[in-house]
């Protein structure tokens, strides 16, 4: 297992689950239950990248859901 960023050269995705959560996942391994592939497999920086791109609230959908409908 590489020891820090720059050794890394493992690919990764990006997976979100139904709460629209982010996780990265090592693209050689079973995709876990309740989770989905996002966006395009590439390094760990690079998956980081798309995440900080595209999660911008936090905050759980159902609670986001429930705060609107309040």
């Amino acid at each position: 297992m590489p020891t820090d960023a720059t050794e890394d050269t493992r690919t990764y995705i990006v997976l979100v689950n139904h709460e629209e959560q982010y996780s990265l996942w090592l693209a050689d391994k079973e995709i876990p239950l309740g989770w989905s592939a996002v966006g395009a497999p590439g390094s760990r920086e690079e998956c980081l990248a798309y995440v900080k791109e595209v999660w911008t609230d936090m905050t759980p959908k159902s609670l986001r859901k429930q705060t609107q409908d309040a």
